[in-house]
């Protein structure tokens, strides 16, 4: 079975300069906290070595999704679009923007598209001011995407923002509310509010959930799973957030869990493919 890992950080170009690879102290500190060991690859910065961990991991593809913040650092989407052109089977290119200039950020979506790129990320809380995601100042971004049919990740679990509010669901669910033919996928997964972003993803048909580096051990783990097993069967998706999880213990522990033959084929391949139009 081919697997696609929805969110992949190689050691190349821009990304080599953000904290991922510039601190690898505090990306390896998470990375125990989850019980796991840094990636070789990670550790060495070594692509090579990357794709040794993946062939034996049995992951065909990651999902590269560039960044653009102030706070966390930008990762240019002529970066995410050089290295899906590199290693074309290896790399699917997701561009990101600044969401705070809509002028801009449109313009910076259609250039992005025009680079390959199958998605945008958009992180509203880590920009500055930080927005929430029903914040209406990124309502003709949305609207603009919409009517495009341009997939949209965004950031809205984990460290999303200046404090916990901005993973609060009822900001996610408001927006899909007013675009439901737009696909989001959430990254993080909504996490810590697993019952409620759950609950938003059974009411918002458009809503995918990939909790990646948020779900081996952590609180909610258990109802990610239930959702996983039923309704949310094809709208979950498998993410490592490489370099903070190793691609083989953490697809060993994956394939492990108690997930149905079907709804499993559907996370690790399926409905990446699916949701990218791949």
């Amino acid at each position: 079975m081919d697997i696609i890992d929805f969110r992949l950080r190689p050691p190349l170009r821009g990304f080599l300069e953000s904290r991922i690879y510039s601190a690898p102290d505090n990306r390896d500190r998470y990375t125990r906290s989850l019980g796991f060991e840094p990636a070789p690859s990670a550790v060495e910065q070594s692509v090579d070595l990357l794709f040794e961990e993946m062939d034996a991991a049995g992951i065909t593809q990651g999902v590269v999704v560039g960044r653009n913040t102030a706070t966390l650092g930008i990762i240019e989407n002529e970066d995410v679009a050089a290295i899906a052109d590199q290693y074309p089977d290896r790399f699917i290119p997701v561009g990101s923007v600044d969401p705070t200039n809509r002028k801009t950020a449109v313009a910076g979506i259609d250039a992005a598209v025009a680079l390959g790129c199958k998605a945008i990320n958009l992180e509203p809380g880590v920009c500055v001011p930080p927005l929430y995601t029903d914040d209406r100042r990124l309502y003709p971004i949305y609207a603009h995407m919409e009517d495009r049919k341009i997939p949209l990740i965004i950031m809205c679990g984990g460290g999303a923002g200046p404090d916990i509010t901005y993973t609060a669901p009822e900001h996610i669910d408001r927006m899909l509310a007013d675009f439901p033919e737009l696909p989001v996928v959430a990254s993080h997964g909504g996490w810590p509010w697993v019952q409620e972003i759950v609950s938003v993803a059974f009411r918002r048909q458009n809503l995918y959930l990939c909790p990646d580096m948020y779900l081996p051990g952590l609180p909610g783990h258990d109802d990610y799973i239930q959702a996983a097993n039923g309704f949310l069967s094809e709208r979950f998706l498998f993410g490592t957030a490489y370099p903070f999880c190793p691609h083989g213990a953490y697809t060993n522990w994956f394939r492990s869990l108690p997930i149905n033959d079907k709804a499993m084929e559907n996370i690790l391949s399926k409905n990446a493919k699916h949701v990218l139009g791949l």
